[in-house]
């Protein structure tokens, strides 16, 4: 992984804060002409550093207000690369990691409803060969420093 400076860590501050300002815009607030920050994005996306650019979707604003955290439990073991291909195509699957313990990956899961949650999970099931699996419905978030 390549070095960064204090110029490109205030670039990746200024994308974390606005994605869409043009390499103008940032180029006023950190000093630099729009070319010279192309150049430094165009070299942290080719390094690795920034590995990619994504929309942020208000999941309230798609009605998306069941949140669950689910523990899956396999047959067998799978490597993460194979889970990932498993349940990348879930839109209800935020974020999945494999984890410590017993439980062999946990999911963060969003969706409409208990009914739409649990068609998820089926979904969920299917696509990685789960023994089983453990939900746990979110009641309130007390602290989301995802969704600021």
């Amino acid at each position: 992984m390549e070095r960064l400076d204090e110029t490109d860590e205030r670039i990746l501050a200024e994308l974390a804060k606005d994605a869409r300002a043009t390499y103008a815009e940032i180029g006023q607030r950190v000093n630099l002409s729009a070319p010279a920050v192309k150049r430094r994005v165009d070299r942290m996306l080719d390094s690795g550093v920034i590995r990619g650019f994504t929309t942020v979707v208000d999941r309230n604003a798609l009605g998306w207000n069941t949140e669950a955290y689910v523990q899956v439990f396999r047959h067998g073991t799978i490597s993460p690369d194979e889970l990932r291909k498993a349940w990348i195509d879930i839109p209800e699957v935020v974020s999945a990691a494999t984890v410590t313990g017993t439980a062999d990956a946990m999911l963060h899961v969003l969706a409409r409803d208990m009914r739409h949650l649990e068609e998820a999970l089926e979904r969920i099931r299917s696509a990685a060969d789960v023994e089983r699996s453990e939900s746990i419905v979110v009641l309130t978030n007390v602290i989301d420093r995802m969704r600021g």
